[in-house]
């Protein structure tokens, strides 16, 4: 209670009481109200909590002692979700003597209320997946009758962030008594494990990213420390934005601004006459993305269109009501007035006049092009050095053009993927999707197509999207230019390339002549080095992603020139919807019943999960493992942990190893392992050693409960570049499949072996050597996830020497007992003279108020780097071997 008043006077009465708290502390403990998990990272915590019941037992304690104390809700999504089966509307076909055929067929689509081939396309496919994944799954409903406070959202409904936005954020919670008698009430608070938790924060709903473990720390009641910052920014919105801008145009505009403003380690509140002008999915995808630039908070006050949200999403109005009286009596609800009496540390403003329509590219999500600049901006790419923005092309290859058929071409620029695969596409984000379903339907009519070499996608981030879509009438349209739904989440968002690269013949065509093709795409995070064939991608809105996609091709400026004919010339001017049009679509079709069928969907489940069969909690009060299992297993966390603290307060890590030598912008998509199980690496060896085949094999998704598999995978990454190994990958030609990628592979120092790096360490456990990574700038930069540091930690690396850390990485490392080491300013791995191949010994006091780790090497080089070890807690974690270890030993005293 104590910590959910402070946080809300910390917001809206900071200028009485944050002075003396950020005098006082360095961090804040943090109590939320709810945790959510998605099940890629759900499943490692559900797998945990099972082996800390396993551990309980083996240390004589009651397992029902291991209970979550809050509120935790895990959400079942399928984002790597297979397309065993495919949906075919059903058409009309002539063969060669003019005979008219129908195809058969004639099952009545859910969807799309037509009649089609594998009508229940979506559900059998999901029905193999239920197949594929049943272990997964019931462990997981095994869980939500084992532990109390915890609930699970059965899957095949929506993805995780949607149904965070449109169901499971309360904006206020009410404590009840045993006679239901509502006792107190506060404003929700949320912590999450998937990276859109803090869209939440787009309206009102103060939401903070964790990873896993931290996740199961605050299920135990324990609290979260929240890092205060020095520096509060107000950031002021004026002024009107332009009609062709889009919901993207105007967040990447106003990110690019607040990108020169600077948000490393600051908190900003957005406020101002033109929020009016930003929808709720505006907010919190500006929210979102401003703690992506690493902001430690950003925040959007409560306001009536915060409330007209809860409305929207079938809360009840006589709640509505109430909600806003109680805001208001709280100095929550946000105003004119209210925002003059607060005291920012700087205040920004920033013009919504100057938004104009552009793309992110074609390498990174900070190099925003606009429309008008992409034709030239493109053309420079294509023969620019090496980099963030160069191809480094020869001239005598610029003009290279592969005709495929009469009429159409691929070169340069072409666009050979278009994917609607924003994952906050929902509800949420109506505005977006209808506008490109208008826009579709526009161009229909005007006799306009998409290019037979672009491959498409439609994944909404909502089942709903579908209903509104079908029901504006502007479905059809989309499917006529290919956007068939094809899922719902974000298909392009972890290295789904198998399943969702280039078309199979323009995939060899690019190949073959060594093409800069384009990929568009709507997703809220770039994706540039998640396909081999794919060499430059570009972030932009749906409709965008539309309209280049009729146009084909990039090098051309949309503002200006004509994308097609029809006894006229026709622009992207003459097909653009109205903002009235749209505004009206949505008021019309975004209803109510909508968020009741939804509603009503969670609380009933589907079939599949109803009938799932689960061990009896009263026999099982531990989970019952299966021996021979290669997806669920019981992971070694636990296996030597005492009731007692045995750890030492001087941190010795003698005679370490280095296994990678890595550079800079080293992301948390290079090290925890995503994607398709590639037959050649160390994962598929095991899988196959266990009898799996290779059609078997799954992803490492699917596989996040084996330990085995997910060590196997780890820093397992065809873009990673280890300087202790002489390859090196070429930015431009994908790596060969038929032998291991150099990212697999490092050196085994004491005979000078290239192997896999699993196999490398494994050599080094066998002789007890722990071992270390050298790094540059920015390590674990990226969205967190639970394995960036589990797999390294069952790798047997127990340091990070690196030049500078993403906070929320360096907070995982520490729950995993990593050490997270920084150079001094000066010193990197270069100007000290380090290979690699020296042997390092480490000696840390945790308790050394100048935080210093001593190094000395077995050449006598020695030198000191910085623990950043930061806050007492932290300090905690590491004398008990991880915040794993401190949790499970606090639960049991």
């Amino acid at each position: 209670m104590m910590y959910h008043n402070l946080i809300h006077n910390y917001f809206y009465n900071y200028h009485i009481v944050f002075e003396f708290y950020l005098n006082q502390l360095s961090e804040l403990p943090f109590l939320p109200s709810q945790v959510i998990m998605h099940d890629f990272s759900g499943l490692p915590a559900i797998i945990d909590l099972a082996a800390m019941r396993d551990a309980a037992v083996r240390l004589g304690v009651d397992p029902h002692l291991i209970q979550p104390k809050i509120s935790t809700t895990l959400l079942l999504d399928y984002y790597n979700i297979e397309a065993d089966v495919a949906r075919k509307i059903v058409r009309k076909t002539t063969d060669t003597n003019n005979i008219t055929n129908l195809e058969c067929g004639y099952e009545l689509c859910p969807f799309h209320q037509e009649k089609t081939i594998c009508a229940n396309a979506i559900e059998r496919n999901q029905q193999l997946e239920f197949e594929r994944n049943i272990e997964k799954l019931q462990i997981m409903k095994w869980s939500a009758r084992a532990f109390n406070r915890l609930s699970i959202v059965p899957p095949g409904i929506s993805v995780c962030q949607q149904i965070n936005l449109e169901y499971i954020s309360k904006l206020i919670i009410l404590e009840k008594d045993n006679d239901e008698q509502i006792t107190f009430v506060y404003p929700d608070t949320i912590i999450g494990t998937d990276t859109h938790t803090t869209l939440s924060n787009g309206f009102g709903v103060l939401s903070y990213n964790l990873g896993t473990i931290e996740a199961e720390a605050a299920m135990f009641g324990q609290p979260i420390h929240i890092r205060l910052a020095s520096v509060i920014i107000g950031c002021r919105l004026i002024g009107q934005p332009h009609f062709m801008s889009t919901s993207t145009d105007l967040i990447s505009a106003l990110m690019k601004y607040l990108r020169v403003v600077g948000l490393d380690n600051k908190y900003i509140e957005f406020f101002g006459s033109s929020l009016n002008y930003l929808t709720i999915a505006d907010r919190s995808s500006i929210a979102h993305l401003c703690v992506e630039q690493g902001a430690l908070l950003a925040y959007f006050p409560l306001d009536d269109l915060c409330l007209k949200h809860f409305s929207r999403t079938g809360r009840d109005t006589s709640f509505i009501d109430k909600m806003r009286n109680y805001l208001i009596a709280a100095k929550l609800f946000s105003d004119d007035v209210q925002h003059q009496n607060i005291v920012y540390t700087n205040v920004y403003e920033f013009d919504l006049c100057t938004v104009i329509p552009n793309c992110s590219g074609p390498k990174r999500a900070q190099d925003k092009v606009s429309l008008c600049s992409m034709k030239s901006d493109f053309q420079e790419c294509l023969t620019a050095p090496p980099g963030f923005k160069g191809y480094n092309l020869p001239t005598d290859q610029l003009d290279c053009s592969i005709p495929i058929s009469s009429n159409e071409i691929v070169k340069h620029g072409s666009v050979t993927l278009a994917a609607i695969t924003s994952s906050t596409n929902g509800i949420s984000h109506a505005t977006s999707l209808l506008t490109t379903g208008l826009l579709a339907k526009n161009a229909l009519d005007y006799g306009l197509r998409v290019p037979s070499f672009t491959q498409t996608y439609l994944s909404p981030g909502s089942g709903v999207v579908t209903t509104y879509l079908r029901e504006s009438g502007i479905l059809k349209s989309l499917e006529r230019l290919g956007f068939h739904i094809t899922g719902y989440g974000c298909k392009e968002c972890i290295q789904n390339e198998e399943m969702n690269g280039l078309k199979s013949d323009i995939k060899q065509i690019v190949n073959e002549n060594n093409l800069i093709t384009i990929g568009m795409i709507s997703g809220t995070r770039q994706t540039q080095q998640r396909h081999s064939f794919i060499k430059a991608n570009y972030i932009t809105s749906p409709a965008l992603v539309l309209a280049y996609a009729l146009a084909g091709n990039v090098l051309i400026d949309l503002e200006q020139e004509t994308i097609g004919f029809d006894n006229k010339k026709i622009s992207i001017k003459d097909i653009w919807p109205s903002r009235q049009i749209i505004e009206e679509i949505e008021d019309e079709i975004i209803i109510k019943k909508i968020f009741h069928q939804i509603n009503e969907k969670i609380q009933i489940g589907n079939p599949q999960w109803n009938s799932l069969k689960i061990p009896s909690i009263n026999t099982y009060p531990q989970y019952p493992w299966a021996e021979y299992s290669t997806y669920i297993t019981r992971p070694p966390f636990f296996d030597t942990i005492t009731k007692q603290n045995p750890v030492s307060k001087t941190i010795c890590i003698e005679n370490a190893r280095v296994l990678l030598y890595l550079g800079d912008d080293v992301s948390t998509d290079h090290i925890s392992p995503a994607g398709s199980i590639s037959r050649t690496c160390p994962a598929a060896k095991y899988l196959t050693q266990k009898g799996i085949t290779p059609r078997d094999y799954n992803s490492f998704g699917s596989r996040r409960g084996n330990d085995a598999v997910m060590v196997r995978g780890t820093y397992n990454h065809v873009r990673l570049n280890n300087k202790l190994v002489s390859k090196r990958i070429s930015s431009l030609l994908p790596s060969s499949s038929s032998s291991p990628s150099p990212a697999t592979t490092t050196l085994y120092l004491p005979t000078n072996t290239e192997m896999d790096i699993f196999d490398v360490s494994e050599h080094y456990r066998t002789t007890k050597t722990p071992l270390i990574v050298l790094a540059g700038k920015n390590y674990g930069c990226g969205p967190t996830r639970d394995w960036v540091a589990k797999g390294p930690w069952m790798l047997g690396i127990r340091a990070i020497l690196a030049e500078s850390f993403e906070p929320q990485h360096r907070s995982n490392l520490i729950g995993m007992s990593i050490l997270p080491l920084q150079f001094k300013d000066g010193d990197t791995c270069t100007s000290l003279n380090l290979t690699g191949k020296e042997i390092y010994s480490i000696e840390y006091n945790i308790y050394d108020n100048e935080k210093l780790a001593f190094i000395k090497l077995d050449n006598g080089k020695t030198f000191s780097m910085i623990a950043r070890v930061d806050t007492e807690i932290e300090r905690l974690y590491m004398l008990h071997g991880g915040l794993l270890p401190y949790v499970l030993r606090q639960a049991l005293t």
